[in-house]
């Protein structure tokens, strides 16, 4: 692999690293989980629809660049090397936009994706259920026919964002006598819809950022369902791909943390040598490993550029950087000694968050211990 930098992209990189130069905000914006930090983050985001940097690789007429996969990476990387804020979008932008260019009708991409890269409308995701986790098959919300659309009822949790959230995508049984797999639908709905109900799932912080959705009779029209009626497995597993393998967790998410963790080992080294010296080893692997992420990712973007599909290897995707990001904050809070907990300190605060969020990774996008069936199953060709 050919890892030279063509001038065009190096191009691009420079104008990336010189707007986010020019307008990431100096102080840290409030948390996302709360309603003014969910507002200052949508403000952001259309910033950067305004400028074009939103969602570089859609097609001009909806706020993009045309930009291709290798650009995103390398705005990726800018993006967090710059210590922008977190995307409040990205349920919308990176999940359920690649869904909707490859399974939506012309309408769905008109009604829809401006809006999102916008943020005039947030995305929540509706997969997990009380008793329908990580297997999602069992799910039990259900979608009946009715005239011109259909009736929700049911219940969705740990839905992310939904406390503040303006629309949901989810799946719901569409064909009562359908099990598994089979007979579900992919819908989009708005959470201000009569008959839905959100009710926020607080954090040990206090701050709601899951929230537990209800569905009373709740009419949607034809018009938002995604794919295909009974089709929803297949778009909800494009869905899934896309969480688990390219765009979710981007690598330079990672370098930019490494890079940070190297600062802080530098740091220490000159304050508490001892520390120092025991930790070089994990830091020396922490960054060899976002490094190796970054080049696995690279070397998918460009089999996906070339025309190849990107199937269950996303699951051994999503085990490589949810391990990867517990073990360089665990690695950070070992610098830190008791400094670790301070949530007050400058240093280790961000540190401190950073950790307790990566203690989700191995959950969310589904848990790691189905991953691991799955690649044992569809990667490696084991037995079931």
């Amino acid at each position: 692999m050919d890892l030279t930098e063509p001038a065009e992209l190096a191009a691009f990189r420079g104008e990336a690293r010189e707007w986010l130069r020019s307008h990431v905000p100096h102080s840290p914006l409030p948390s996302l989980d709360t309603a003014a930090g969910f507002a200052a983050h949508r403000e952001w985001e259309r910033r950067m629809y305004e400028a074009r940097w939103g969602v570089v690789t859609w097609p001009e007429p909806y706020g993009g660049r045309g930009a291709g996969l290798l650009e995103w990476l390398v705005f990726e990387e800018e993006y967090w090397a710059a210590g922008a804020p977190v995307r409040v979008s990205q349920n919308g932008i990176f999940l359920l936009a690649p869904t909707i260019f490859e399974y939506g009708t012309q309408a769905q991409k008109d009604r829809f994706l401006t809006p999102m890269a916008r943020a005039d409308e947030v995305w929540a995701q509706g997969w997990s259920e009380p008793g329908a986790g990580s297997d999602l098959a069992s799910l039990r919300s259900k979608a009946e026919r009715v005239d011109g659309g259909w009736r929700l009822s049911g219940q969705k949790t740990w839905s992310t964002r939904a406390a503040y959230a303006d629309w949901m995508f989810g799946l719901f049984r569409s064909d009562p006598a359908s099990e598994r797999h089979r007979g579900l639908t992919y819908i989009l709905l708005p959470l201000a819809a009569d008959g839905v109900t959100v009710r926020p799932i607080r954090q040990l912080d206090g701050e709601p950022g899951f929230a537990e959705v209800f569905f009373d009779e709740v009419f949607v029209p034809d018009e938002h369902v995604l794919g295909g009626v009974g089709e929803g497995w297949k778009v909800a597993m494009s869905t899934t791909t896309s969480e688990r393998g390219l765009t979710l967790r981007s690598p330079g998410r990672f370098m930019a943390a490494a890079d940070r963790l190297l600062d802080l080992h530098a740091a220490t080294q000159a304050s508490d040598p001892d520390a120092a010296a025991a930790a070089r080893g994990d830091v020396v692997q922490a960054w060899m490993d976002a490094d190796a992420y970054r080049l696995y990712v690279l070397g998918t973007a460009l089999k996906a550029l070339g025309g190849e599909s990107i199937g269950a290897e996303s699951s051994a995707n999503k085990l490589f950087w949810s391990q990867l990001d517990v073990a360089l904050h665990e690695t950070a809070l070992a610098l830190l000694g008791e400094r670790a907990t301070l949530d007050a300190d400058p240093v280790a605060a961000p540190w401190l968050d950073g950790y307790e969020f990566s203690l989700a990774g191995p959950i969310y996008a589904g848990t790691n211990e189905v991953q691991r069936n799955v690649v044992a199953e569809r990667v490696l060709g084991l037995p079931r």
